[in-house]
């Protein structure tokens, strides 16, 4: 059964983070808090656990649109082809926060992503996922968790999650409610950025 975690995002405990981090180096699955909705993840360098995620989702790993969350701007240019200027001047004012952008992957792609041409970059303004990422030292590969119900999309309390994910999942950290609308994508690979799905992030600043 999965643990539960409480962390303040106002002032993350270390040793709790340390946990949680643990987890994901061991190659476990966590649910987490991020600024939209909560995000099930795991360590981009674990291949069982990509395996786990893609299974829970039923998809086949390498058709999976995953994101990557990055602790920070450099992070981010680890996993994607270079940044041209106007690119960088959007991430930069628009991160941390609510948006996924899709950029062109490079050639350090973990190999299960190695046959897709774009990656999903997400750095949430969320001081316990980012602590999480700084001290894991390479990005979650993430995914939205979804409700059945049909009249929400998205679980917001963590004791609700943890109630249903705890057999499939190996910690759920409680960071408070979260939100219940997902980010908002937008593809920046072509010459103007183009919309994919409108969330919380505020589309007129492009």
């Amino acid at each position: 059964m999965a643990q539960f975690i409480k962390i303040y995002p106002e002032n993350p405990n270390p040793k709790e983070i340390q946990k949680a981090v643990k987890i994901l180096k061991e190659g476990g699955l966590i649910i987490y808090p991020t600024d939209t909705v909560y995000g099930l993840g795991c360590d981009i360098t674990n291949t069982k656990a990509l395996e786990r995620i893609a299974k829970i989702k039923g998809v086949k790993l390498e058709k999976a649109n995953f994101s990557f969350v990055c602790h920070d701007l450099s992070n981010i240019s680890d996993y994607v082809k270079q940044i041209d200027t106007s690119t960088f001047k959007i991430l930069k004012r628009t991160l941390p926060g609510p948006y996924t952008f899709i950029l062109e992957g490079n050639n350090n792609l973990p190999k299960e992503f190695k046959k897709k041409k774009t990656v999903g970059i997400r750095v949430p303004d969320n001081t316990i996922v980012l602590e999480l990422v700084k001290q894991l030292g390479n990005p979650i590969v993430s995914t939205s968790i979804y409700d059945e119900d049909e009249l929400i999309e998205y679980t917001t309390d963590p004791e609700l999650i943890f109630e249903k994910w705890q057999h499939k999942v190996d910690a759920v950290i409680d960071g408070g409610f979260g939100d219940n609308v997902a980010s908002t994508i937008v593809d920046l690979t072509g010459y103007e950025p183009e919309i994919i799905r409108e969330g919380k992030g505020d589309v007129d600043i492009f």
